[in-house]
């Protein structure tokens, strides 16, 4: 019997590192294992599961720079508990893709220079995905890489949704929307294609609401439209990031209270969301669980802006069959699912409470004119896949 080959994902956060491991069979890519480290927290600990069984794994490596040797350990600690010797490639989840990246791309020295050249554009994120390419480059040479763009899905939208309203020249040279979490809103799509066909055809909003969240309109599949844009820091409020913005903040900031640009980046980044509303936290948990009037007012105004931008999608689209929640917010906490399809009852959003409290597939009424689901979303499954599509092709 031939033993197993695998796939590795990697689906870095701006401090973590998320890895998948996938056995490919006669249908494709399928999960074996699953691990995460937090790279804040010291010492560094792989968190790994498979088969049901939890395991921790205290690292040892110093984290340096270029992920190296910690990558390095990991790899081993893999070795000696899968036939890694049968590794057929490694897929990365990569922020941005710009203009040039529409789809999945093999790395090589000139598709790697220009996720690059992006950093820029995702300053978060995106050197996350280099360092842990060129460190793989470094440690397993000979094997194949591809990445996986969040960016990609949303290439779909028309020239007029993805304009902003600035000099066109700004517009020819890559400043417009460009939408994120496409990696998620694909699994999405797919999943509603094979288990609601008739809604899948239609008009649907998904909320992908996270510690990065966003929303995306779709219709028979594709993107339309999408509440992030030109960067990460677009849309709803989240965690730690502003969402929407007056850019006259910004000019203020700069000018009359002579902010440097770093401060203003850092603020905006790291310093602003729920976090910044509440004063207390970002994670919509503890804010659940806060008696303060600044933890209630936070997630109010999360819930206002997440149901505007849903009212916002559904004028793009033309209207609204279904509403997906998904993500760590959306597939497990009732209360703001709750809270947000509160204010799109005029739309027809109305929630069974009973299901809703369940975390249902279905939490919407009988007598709902839109479908309200909740969907657990696999990025990492997409990766998986679409590596496994190019290194087949």
């Amino acid at each position: 019997m031939m033993p197993d080959r695998f796939l590795l994902t990697f689906n870095p956060g701006s401090s973590t590192i998320k890895l998948g491991l996938f056995a490919i069979g006669g249908e494709g890519a399928r999960r074996v294992g699953k691990g995460v480290v937090d790279l804040r927290k010291q010492p560094l600990i792989l968190h790994f599961s498979k088969d049901g069984e939890e395991i921790q794994v205290a690292l040892q490596a110093p984290l340096s720079e270029d992920f190296h040797e910690v990558l390095d350990e990991m790899l081993g600690w893999l070795s000696g508990h899968f036939a890694l010797d049968n590794l057929a490639g490694i897929g990365h989840r990569v922020v941005h893709g710009g203009e040039r990246f529409t789809a999945a791309a093999r790395i090589d020295e000139a598709s790697l220079g220009a996720i690059e050249a992006l950093v820029p554009l995702a300053p978060l994120h995106q050197p996350q995905s280099v360092r842990l390419i060129r460190a793989l480059l470094r440690l397993r040479p000979h094997l194949p890489q591809v990445a996986s763009f969040d960016t990609a899905f949303h290439a779909t939208q028309s020239d007029l949704v993805r304009r902003f309203a600035l000099p066109r020249e700004l517009h020819d040279r890559g400043i417009k929307r460009y939408g994120f979490h496409g990696l998620s809103y694909r699994f999405i799509a797919r999943e509603l294609e094979q288990r609601f066909p008739r809604l899948a055809a239609g008009r649907v909003v998904v909320a992908h609401l996270g510690s990065g969240a966003s929303l995306c309109a779709l219709e028979g599949g594709l993107s339309r439209d999408t509440s992030m844009g030109f960067s990460t820091l677009d849309g709803i409020p989240m965690a730690t990031r502003c969402g929407i913005l007056d850019p006259g903040v910004l000019l203020h900031l700069l000018g009359q209270e002579h902010w440097q640009a770093g401060d203003v980046e850092d603020m905006l980044y790291h310093k602003s969301g729920l976090l910044g509303v509440s004063g207390i936290s970002g994670d919509t948990r503890v804010l659940l669980e806060s008696a303060g009037s600044e933890a209630s007012e936070a997630l109010d105004l999360f819930a206002l802006r997440v149901a505007g931008e849903v009212a916002r999608l559904a004028s793009t689209l033309g209207g609204l069959d279904g509403l997906v929640f998904t993500a760590g917010i959306g597939e497990h906490q009732p209360p703001i699912r709750a809270a947000i399809c509160k204010r799109l009852a005029w739309l027809g959003a109305v929630l069974d409470s009973s299901a809703n409290d369940a975390n249902a597939t279905l939490v919407s009424s009988h007598d709902s004119r839109v479908q309200v689901l909740v969907i657990p979303t696999d990025e990492e499954q997409i990766i998986a896949d679409e590596t496994l599509s190019l290194l087949t092709a």
